[in-house]
């Protein structure tokens, strides 16, 4: 899927919540934050450094985490990283705000797997990144009928890193 970049500020846009406003991660995106290198992932880290977002989870995210950390295609790579997994569930649980398990939407998404990341990103009107095709695709509907902001990647507007100068 082409890539479907979030404009810092400019995606809060209609954006009426209490502020910080909430963002959910998936799990790819996760694992891009606490384990692997990529080059997508700064603007987020950035953004919840500065307390401009509020990264939550629920419980369904984190035991998902857990079990990816330990698949035979990922396990190495932690390790190749010189990280284990009880470390990255550390910094999971540091990093992270816990919230309750969010009902379900109205919306299906076609990877089960995936509908809490819809879910709770609708009930908190959160920003949701994600690398996951079938959440994408419901970036239209979570907007228009829960006011939550769906993409790939997040990217600072340039007058953003001024004004934080500033």
């Amino acid at each position: 899927m082409k890539i479907a970049p979030l404009r810092w500020p400019s995606c809060n846009d209609g954006y009426a919540g209490p502020l910080p406003r909430p963002m959910v991660l998936d799990t790819n995106v996760v694992l891009d934050m606490l384990i692997f290198d990529d080059p997508h992932i700064p603007s987020i880290r950035e953004l919840v450094a500065r307390g401009e977002v509020r990264w939550i989870a629920d419980q369904a995210q984190r035991i998902e985490l857990e079990r990816v950390l330990h698949y035979s295609q990922i396990a190495p790579r932690v390790s190749y990283y010189g990280k284990t997994p009880q470390g990255v569930m550390a910094d999971f649980d540091a990093a992270v705000e816990y919230v309750a398990e969010a009902p379900k939407i109205r919306f299906t998404c076609t990877d089960p797997d995936d509908q809490h990341f819809l879910d709770l990103a609708s009930l908190h009107q959160a920003v949701l990144v994600s690398k996951d095709r079938a959440v994408l695709k419901q970036r239209k509907r979570v907007a228009t009928h829960y006011g939550a902001t769906v993409g790939n990647v997040v990217v600072l507007d340039a007058a953003e890193p001024a004004a934080a100068a500033a």
